[in-house]
């Protein structure tokens, strides 16, 4: 799955895939990317795209 990630250094959206999901816990959620250079990249989402997304599989075993 690819989502929408705001690259700092080059102060644009880029489009890039999904490498993990992240819950965090306090109750936030976020996707986790990297930039074609290896830069990491995070976006926070709503906890039903989380949802979402890991109910596909996307979801790393252990991480939900």
């Amino acid at each position: 799955m690819k989502a929408k990630f705001w690259d700092v250094k080059e102060k644009k959206s880029v489009e890039t895939e999904v490498i993990d999901a992240v819950r965090y816990p306090k109750g936030g959620y976020a996707f986790k990317g990297k930039t074609k250079d290896g830069r990491n990249l995070t976006t926070f989402v709503s906890k039903e795209t989380y949802d979402s997304f890991c109910s596909k599989g996307g979801c790393k075993k252990g991480k939900k």
